[in-house]
């Protein structure tokens, strides 16, 4: 087809009155040109050219069409297609049901609650921070009842605090904040089963060369893998987890005590330092409380206190 078209527009360029009328000429004219090893007689030559040229002009012509059509992405729907989409929005938008859920609480809360909503908008004075895992299932407000205003809360991957060194991440921004500037009474970390973060921490293997943001910040939990291993090595994978997730939140307490205004506030007893573990399987939680004193019975300056199981 390539030389097809270069030879139609050879022809195109030839003028016969430049050599003159010879009879040479002539009978070429009349006759067979050869393009490639395969005779063309003259006038499907022309044919060929014509349909070339035409198919050339359509391209073009379509070019230009298509130019001023909008492009899909950024064009708006048209009527007919809002209507023909309208039957499956509903299905299709994972924000419908959250638009409905939003609806009703406005109507059955906030509008009901309305003075209350506008004193939280002047401020909040929390009496919790709590720091929970940010697994699906574990959503402090719902299992503890908090309402808008009463907690101050944090979520991250296995409900971890990092030590005061490790430096800043948005659990010790929180903090500060919570405990500087909101006052706030007590600090709860919530743990529970089944945790994700916590599984990770125990199967992770000791490899310098492998990287990932999840088992550098597990990694935080290390202490509380080490003591699992010493206390419940002996027992199923299942149970050491089960160990080292409520271990892991003792941790995040002690850890807490490195923050020094947290120290110092607990050491005033203007702060409390509170665990809780919610078991989602049974539907349970046990709560205690970590006594920071000098001289505590037996040399210790850490004990745990009213411990109590809710079911």
């Amino acid at each position: 087809m390539a030389s097809l078209f270069r030879a139609s527009l050879d022809f195109a360029a030839f003028d016969p009155s430049s050599i003159g009328a010879s009879s040479r000429f002539s009978r070429k004219l009349s006759g067979a040109i050869k393009i490639g090893s395969s005779p063309l007689k003259l006038g499907r030559l022309c044919n060929a050219r014509l349909r070339i040229l035409g198919c050339v002009e359509e391209k073009h012509a379509s070019t230009r069409k298509a130019s001023k059509e909008p492009f899909r992405l950024t064009r708006e729907f048209t009527e007919s297609e809002r209507r023909k989409l309208g039957n499956n929005e509903q299905d299709l938008d994972p924000f419908a049901e959250l638009k409905n859920r939003f609806k009703s609480f406005k109507s059955q809360n906030y509008e009901e609650n309305m003075v209350h909503y506008q004193n939280l908008a002047k401020q909040q004075s929390p009496k919790f921070m709590v720091i929970a895992c940010a697994d699906s299932r574990v959503c402090p407000s719902t299992i503890l009842g908090f309402q808008p205003g009463e907690a101050f809360t944090v979520r991250n991957i296995a409900n971890l605090v990092p030590p005061f060194l490790h430096g800043a991440s948005e659990t010790s921004a929180a903090l500060e904040f919570a405990v500087n500037t909101l006052e706030v009474a007590n600090i709860l970390v919530v743990g529970h089963s089944c945790c994700g973060g916590i599984q990770a921490l125990m199967s992770m293997k000791n490899d310098p060369g492998s990287r990932s943001f999840i088992k550098d910040w597990v990694s935080i939990g290390k202490s509380a893998r080490l003591s699992t291993k010493a206390a419940a090595g002996n027992l199923s994978f299942e149970m050491q987890c089960r160990h080292c997730e409520k271990e892991s939140i003792n941790g995040s307490l002690l850890n807490l005590l490195t923050y020094p205004w947290i120290e110092k506030r607990v050491s005033e007893a203007t702060l409390s330092l509170h665990g809780g573990y919610y078991d989602f399987v049974n539907c349970t939680f046990e709560k205690w409380t970590l006594v920071y004193r000098e001289r505590l019975e037996g040399g210790s300056k850490y004990a745990i206190k009213n411990r109590s199981l809710w079911s």
